[in-house]
């Protein structure tokens, strides 16, 4: 009911930046929360950021000071800017999305996963 695409991964030098971008398509009656969890090889998945609807943001302490992640309503888009990168943010970097359907259910829905590695 629910696809999420990603975009923006990539190849970055340390200390570098890069933008994702997550949007949904699908007829639902909101979205609710919206974050971005990350996997790195051989190691679970972890949340990175969350924004629920109110708009307060959430952050791992790993990432605090350098990630901003903010979401587009219009859009049914969110974004996670990334600073000051370091090759421990390597990991595939998913898009998580939680919306009311129209007949009022809940619905969790995950994107394909954008690659970001960080390296020299």
């Amino acid at each position: 009911q629910v696809h999420l695409v990603e975009s923006g991964g990539g190849l970055v030098q340390p200390g570098g930046s890069l933008r994702l971008s997550c949007a949904a398509s699908g007829v639902v009656r909101s979205i609710n929360d919206m974050g971005w969890y990350r996997q790195a090889p051989g190691k679970q998945r972890e949340l990175v950021a969350t924004i629920p609807s109110s708009g307060s943001t959430n952050y791992a302490d790993s990432v605090k000071g350098r990630f901003t992640i903010s979401r587009d309503n219009a859009k049914s888009s969110v974004y996670l800017q990334m600073n000051s990168l370091k090759p421990e943010d390597t990991a595939v970097y998913y898009c998580n999305m939680v919306a009311v359907t129209l007949n009022g259910g809940r619905v969790d829905s995950w994107g394909q996963g954008t690659q970001v590695t960080v390296s020299s």
